[in-house]
């Protein structure tokens, strides 16, 4: 049985509160004015309280993430993470999307690579013209005067769909577009018109997991 543990210390001269973990980068000297800390709290965390029990899907629902020509590592790795925190099942890394064979993909990814069936592919346009083909819905997450909410998309119990996320820079491919059975987009109610790649797809993910019950 193995176990993890970790302090909480607070800094005698300027008051930081902040955890201390084996291993972390952190020390006993306080990371902001090197003063003395003293220890105020100690947790120990066995293994098999961290697992998490993931509930089988029940609606037969095949969810999986097309990204074209992402460019940043971290957010391809913050993807990887949601994806598989709300239950899809697979991630298709196209263009120049980088791969898990990137460091920097699995620093923000966190394992997640491990639990995800994922494949590279040169060409977006031909894979989701082949998942069409073979019976999957295509759908685009991009703003625009056609995009509908993304909580109207709707999902029929045994569907397979793919969300489809584009360049940060220049958007969803408009070939890809066309393909798509929808384009929706995320309310936005601020000056912001739009959210990093990362987070839309998290936000979205959420809307699309809620959906057949699962």
């Amino acid at each position: 049985m193995s176990e993890a543990s970790f302090e909480i210390r607070v800094c005698d001269s300027c008051g930081l509160r902040y955890p201390l973990q084996a291993g972390g980068s952190f020390g006993i000297r306080c990371p902001l004015c090197l003063g003395e800390t003293r220890v105020v709290l100690r947790k120990s965390i066995r293994e098999e309280e961290r697992i998490i029990t993931t509930a089988a899907a029940t609606d037969g629902i095949l969810r999986a993430v097309l990204l074209d020509n992402i460019r940043s590592a971290w957010n391809v790795g913050s993807i990887l993470r949601s994806a598989d925190g709300f239950g899809f099942d697979r991630v298709y890394l196209c263009g120049i999307t980088p791969t898990p064979d990137n460091e920097a993909v699995t620093k923000t990814s966190l394992g997640a690579e491990k639990t995800l069936r994922w494949s590279h592919h040169k060409d977006a346009v031909k894979l989701a013209t082949g998942l069409k083909e073979d019976g999957w819905r295509v759908f685009a997450l991009e703003e625009g005067k056609d995009a509908e909410d993304i909580h109207s998309l709707s999902i029929a119990p045994g569907e397979r769909i793919v969300l489809i996320l584009g360049s940060e820079t220049t958007g969803v491919d408009p070939d890809l577009l066309k393909l798509s059975d929808g384009i929706h987009s995320i309310p936005m109610r601020g000056y912001k018109r739009s959210l990093n790649v990362a987070i839309a797809f998290s936000v979205a993910a959420f809307a699309l997991s809620t959906q057949g019950g699962r």
